[in-house]
C-alpha cells in the first residue's frame, strides 16, 4: 500500500513508519522541516516537506495514497484553539475527498465523543465530524487516552514544591497510554480496508492519580509523593503567569476539569478497550531518568 503519515518523526509517527516499512508498505512522511529529510530517508520512507495547513500541498501529497494517517499538530500560540483544530479537520476532509483516499485513520482522543466541555478535545470532536462526512472513505478514529509523557511536565513542580498538583488528582482515575502502543494500533488499522467507520480506544494502563504519584515517587526516591487537587483559579493564574497563552491555558484547565469530573472517560469505560503492553512502571523508569537529568 501507498501510505501517507502526518506528524513528521514524532513520538507516534516514527515507530509507525518503521513498522509499516517493515511490512513492505511504501510510506511518505509529511514534515515541515527539510532537516528531517535524511532521517526519513534512512527509515526507507519518502519525505514530503510542507504543512497540513496548506490545503493544496495536502491534496497533492495524498494524490496516489491508498491510506493516510491524520493528526493535528499542536499550535499553542493560536488564539482560538478549537477553531484551529476545526480548520485542520476541514483541510483534511477536502484533501482526502479531492485525492480519493479510501482508508483514513485519524489520531483523535478519548472524550472526543463529547461536543463540548473537554478543552482541546472539543477540537478532536470537530475533526471527527468533518472526517465522518467524507463519502466513499473508510474512517477510523483512534482515541488514545492520557499520554504518559505529559507527566513529565510535572517534574519542575515536584522538584520545587515536593508534590504534583492540578485541577484533577487524588482518587481521580487516569487512563494512560504509551506512543508505542498507539503506533501499533494505528499500524493495524491502516491495513484494514473493509468494514464500516469505527472508533478504537488505545490505553496502556489505568490507575488513580494517587497511585500514579506513588509509582513515580518510588522511581525518584520520593515514596510519599502526593497528587493534590488544586482550585481552578490558582492553576489558571499560574499557567498564564508562566507564559502559557490564555486561550491555551483555558482549554488546558477545562480538559483537567473534565478529567476530574470523569466525563472524559465515560464512553471509554463503556467499551472496555483492550490494553497495550507498556505499563506505568515501565514509563516510571523513563520519568526517573528525566527527573534526575533535570535535577543536575
Amino acid at each position: 500500500m501507498e501510505i501517507v503519515l502526518t506528524g513528521s518523526l514524532g513520538h507516534i509517527s516514527k515507530p509507525l513508519a518503521t513498522a509499516l516499512i517493515a511490512k513492505g508498505h511504501r510510506v511518505t512522511v509529511v514534515t515541515r522541516s527539510n532537516g528531517r529529510i535524511p532521517e526519513i530517508g534512512k527509515l526507507g520512507a519518502k519525505a514530503a516537506v510542507g504543512s497540513v495547513e496548506d490545503g493544496r500541498f495536502l491534496t497533492d501529497t495524498l494524490a496516489h495514497a491508498d491510506a493516510v494517517y491524520c493528526m493535528a499538530p499542536p499550535n499553542p500560540a493560536h488564539p482560538d484553539q478549537i477553531g484551529y483544530y476545526h480548520h485542520i479537520g476541514t483541510l483534511y476532509k477536502e484533501a482526502i475527498r479531492a485525492a480519493g483516499v479510501k482508508r483514513v485513520v485519524h489520531l483523535s482522543s478519548y472524550g472526543a465523543d463529547l461536543p463540548s466541555g473537554t478543552g482541546f478535545i472539543t477540537g478532536s470532536h470537530k475533526i471527527e465530524q468533518e472526517l465522518n462526512s467524507i463519502p466513499d472513505s473508510i474512517v477510523t478514529h483512534v482515541r488514545p487516552t492520557y499520554f504518559y509523557y505529559n507527566l513529565l511536565a510535572f517534574i519542575p513542580m515536584i522538584q520545587s514544591a515536593g508534590f504534583i498538583g492540578s485541577v484533577y488528582g487524588g482518587d481521580d482515575r487516569l487512563a494512560m497510554v504509551a506512543p508505542a502502543d498507539i503506533a501499533a494500533a494505528v499500524a493495524e488499522e491502516l491495513e484494514k480496508t473493509d468494514g464500516a467507520d469505527r472508533v478504537r480506544y488505545v490505553c496502556s494502563d489505568d490507575r488513580p492519580c494517587r497511585e500514579v504519584a506513588a509509582v513515580l515517587g518510588r522511581s525518584i526516591g520520593m515514596p510519599d509523593l502526593q497528587w493534590r487537587v488544586l482550585p481552578r483559579e490558582p492553576v489558571l493564574a499560574a499557567l498564564i503567569s508562566n507564559g502559557v497563552p490564555e486561550n491555551f491555558a483555558l482549554n488546558l484547565v477545562e480538559l483537567g476539569e473534565a478529567t476530574h469530573a470523569g466525563i472524559l472517560r465515560k464512553h471509554f469505560e463503556q467499551v472496555s478497550p483492550t490494553f497495550g503492553t507498556v505499563k506505568l512502571e515501565s514509563f516510571a523508569a523513563e520519568f526517573a531518568q528525566m527527573f534526575n537529568t533535570k535535577n543536575k
